[in-house]
């Protein structure tokens, strides 16, 4: 594929229409105290391929955030380059998967009661964690990884801003997360396909730059005044966000050995979750009232209850965590023919405080980013008709 026709500043298609994004234009204004980061690349159809165009604002991949639940998404491509490696006959992604306990505080995955079958497997928690981003199910996918193999396949990816090194709202100490359960995969009459031990890493993967938010943080209802501490927290830079999603939507852009190694059916399979709403899934069943189609993509629609049309295929990630919201997608739109990536972060939280639930993700967060995928879909809809003009 071509590289880059143009690369700049995003700062011009930004100040457009100010009046019609007051939430954007606000947190623009004080773009420092949002931490905003955003990455937009355009996509422009060619003869025989797209043309991609780069836009950027504020992009630091040293500035650390919270990436949330975003780290579900190499958790889920891993999961299935690891399928894809084993070479394991009768062994796939719909192979009831048992998770085991080696050691306190460990929990056991025998059944899983949202499944057809009742069972386990790689394709249904992959599912539920693009659906509805399932804590649970992502960390089964950890604990069938475990650290070493996360995060050597990032680095190797060129994904070298990404650490994944705890599981996703679970009382574990960095100890703790450094053992992985015994898992078994079983074929549908019972028999083991698949075997693995408990597995540890003897050193934890953290972030070397030890990075700090806030001015204060309760801990076990205590107010701890002082920064809070991530240095034992996941990271995951927003460009290293975008090259995930664009080793999964157009793996072309990257060398051999910067792609995922999973098949081309198992890519349609991550897609294909990566775009289903929750309304569309029959088991689980997620109620639209609880779970609209906003419910984990905030660009264009985000914090509103209407339906996405059907005419605009949304793949993406979603994250939303310590006052953090993020989101990185690609969006096409195949009535108008346009199409393009957005990713971007904003952090909200006025007081400074973590973990006192007291954030501006609703009132600021969720806005901005629908006001931002608003303005970059008119935007690239208004070039088009202009250059159809």
């Amino acid at each position: 594929m071509q590289a880059a026709v143009s690369c700049q500043p995003l700062d011009l298609i930004l100040t457009q229409r100010k009046a019609d994004y007051p939430v954007l234009t606000k947190v623009l204004a004080e773009s420092d105290k949002y931490q905003v980061q955003i990455l937009y690349t355009r996509v422009e159809p060619g003869i025989t391929e797209p043309h991609l165009h780069y836009y950027h604002y504020q992009v630091d991949p040293s500035r650390y955030f919270y990436p949330a639940s975003t780290v579900k998404l190499p958790l889920a491509a891993l999961a299935l380059q690891w399928l894809a490696e084993q070479q394991v006959p009768h062994l796939n992604e719909d192979s009831i998967m048992l998770t085991d306990t080696a050691r306190a505080p460990q929990t056991a995955a025998h059944q899983d009661p949202t499944a057809p079958s009742g069972l386990p497997s790689i394709s249904h928690y992959i599912k539920k964690i693009l659906l509805v981003s399932d804590n649970d199910a992502s960390n089964r996918l950890y604990e069938l990884l475990g650290q070493e193999y996360i995060n050597e396949q990032l680095l190797q990816k060129g994904l070298s801003n990404t650490v994944i090194n705890h599981r996703l709202s679970v009382p574990y100490s960095d100890d703790d997360n450094r053992y992985f359960n015994p898992v078994r995969f079983l074929s549908t009459d019972g028999n083991v396909i698949l075997q693995l031990a408990e597995r540890q890493v003897s050193d934890s993967y953290r972030n070397s730059q030890q990075p700090k938010l806030g001015i204060a943080y309760y801990k076990g209802g205590e107010l701890v005044a002082e920064p809070m501490d991530f240095t034992l927290k996941n990271r995951q830079s927003l460009n290293d966000f975008d090259g995930v999603i664009k080793r999964i939507i157009l793996p072309e852009l990257f060398a051999p050995e910067q792609r995922f190694g999973f098949s081309d059916s198992q890519r349609s399979l991550l897609m294909q979750y990566m775009r289903t709403m929750p309304r569309h899934s029959k088991n689980p069943k997620y109620p639209e009232q609880e779970y609209p189609d906003s419910y984990v993509k905030y660009f264009i629609f985000g914090g509103q209850p209407e339906r996405i049309p059907d005419h605009i295929n949304y793949y993406n990630k979603n994250g939303q965590a310590y006052g953090h919201v993020i989101d990185g997608a690609y969006i096409e739109d195949t009535k108008e023919g346009i199409a393009f990536f957005l990713t971007a972060i904003i952090y909200t939280n006025e007081n400074q405080i973590l973990n006192d639930d007291t954030y501006e993700t609703d009132t600021i967060g969720q806005p901005f980013m629908r006001e931002l995928g608003d303005l970059i879909y008119n935007y690239q809809l208004q070039l088009k008709r202009t250059q159809q003009n």
